[in-house]
């Protein structure tokens, strides 16, 4: 029989009733999560990027919800990806055909995420945003912050949320711009970098 020394922390390995969950993995994706609008539409956009932890390193288990407007500022009343079969109650999925605004995306193994959706247009006095949920294991409560889109600086230089943080933390909102309307926008949960979240009270 091996002895186990616990008389430290370090020295005992962790056991999954140890691991904070949840875990994301099982019932959650669905197939075409990241197709937010219809596919080879002409005005898609491309968003992508990775989720870290406060070590720097990539979370394989992570799910990003975004939801956001349409170009013309308003958001999509239509149905979305969990439509359902009303004779076999089976899963739909989305139509292929309408914009809906609202994603959901699991990392990969390298803890990179990608979704395909439109630009948002502006909505009251903020500038075009997505609205981003994260979920992620270690995680108690979900954390909720935005993506912001380059290419409108007077419109991000005013915006009331923008504004208000400096300089080197208002960058982490901003999805860097990769060429052929692709954006990069890397979430981090802590350390150096750190993304800024949001609170709803």
């Amino acid at each position: 029989m091996t002895k186990i020394d616990t008389s430290s922390p370090e020295s005992v390995l962790p056991t999954p009733s140890h691991t904070v969950g949840p875990f994301y993995g099982y019932a959650l994706p669905f197939p075409g999560g990241g197709d937010i609008a219809p596919v080879g539409h002409p005005d898609t956009i491309t968003l992508q990027g990775y989720v870290y932890d406060g070590d720097g390193s990539p979370l394989p288990d992570a799910f990003v919800e975004l939801w956001g407007p349409g170009p013309d500022g308003r958001l999509s009343t239509v149905d979305g990806s969990l439509r359902r079969d009303p004779a076999t109650g089976g899963h739909l999925g989305r139509n292929g055909v309408e914009f809906t605004g609202w994603g959901r995306i699991q990392t990969d193994a390298n803890g990179h995420w990608y979704a395909r959706t439109l630009r948002p247009g502006p909505r009251g006095n903020s500038a075009p945003c997505l609205s981003v949920c994260l979920f992620a294991r270690g995680l108690l409560t979900h954390l909720f912050t935005r993506i912001y889109l380059p290419g409108d600086e007077p419109a991000l230089a005013a915006d009331p949320l923008l504004s208000g943080l400096p300089e080197e933390r208002r960058a982490t909102l901003v999805a860097a711009d990769q060429g052929r309307d692709t954006y990069r926008f890397d979430i981090r949960l802590q350390g150096e970098g750190e993304t800024v979240f949001l609170e709803f009270r």
